[in-house]
């Protein structure tokens, strides 16, 4: 289908570019969400006769994002979740968990459809993610996915807490491992007393 494009859409084109996409994608999302016009006549003169408005709008929707974006890129928002000790986690991150704690760190006026999420997280760490504030103004925000605060801050300083967990359990099983065990080494044997105490009566049953 052809269309006119009423914003930028990245990898299509920007404001009153006529480009072809899928039915699909202009019917169930560009067309119903005022992204774009199907390409006829009429509304090829429509937009140039409000191509002036629609540039204006989409000036000062811009110029609102940019002053937006230097209070949001660059967080880091904290989301405590139940993980195994390999780091999956017992459910995973969507884009509304997202939405829902930016809007608690005062992030407000953020939707879906503004995070780009490729897929859900599931596992423990930091992933970027990005936020399109305008169409030509996109920020990111780290989203630390962790079990507790602590391990939440040890992660904000680059430490791999699975990794750290791995090797404060590998040092603790060797340190196990090199332990005397004096409790349980004559156990099972004659204790070295006794042997001594009957070495003699050996020798005179020789002698005899």
């Amino acid at each position: 289908m052809e269309i006119i494009l009423l914003e930028r859409i990245e990898k299509l084109g920007g404001i009153g570019d006529v480009v072809t996409v899928k039915n699909g994608f202009a019917r169930n999302y560009l067309l119903p969400n005022n992204k774009a016009l199907r390409a006829n006549d009429a509304n090829k003169k429509l937009f140039e006769a409000n191509r002036g408005k629609i540039e204006a709008d989409n000036a000062e929707r811009r110029t609102d994002a940019e002053g937006r974006a230097s209070g949001i890129n660059g967080k880091q928002i904290v989301l405590i979740r139940q993980a195994s000790n390999t780091g999956q986690l017992y459910g995973s991150v969507s884009v509304r968990d997202i939405v829902d704690a930016l809007a608690e760190d005062g992030v407000e006026g953020i939707g879906k459809s503004m995070v780009e999420l490729e897929r859900p997280i599931k596992s423990l760490g930091l992933v970027d993610v990005k936020v399109k504030l305008h169409p030509e103004v996109v920020v990111t925000v780290g989203v630390n996915v962790a079990r507790s605060p602590d391990e939440a801050e040890m992660q904000k300083q680059g430490i791999d807490v699975i990794q750290a967990m791995f090797e404060e359990e590998q040092a603790e099983a060797v340190a196990t491992a090199l332990e005397p065990d004096s409790e349980d080494e004559f156990e099972d044997a004659t204790p070295p007393s006794e042997l001594v105490a009957e070495a003699p009566a050996a020798d005179e049953e020789e002698e005899a």
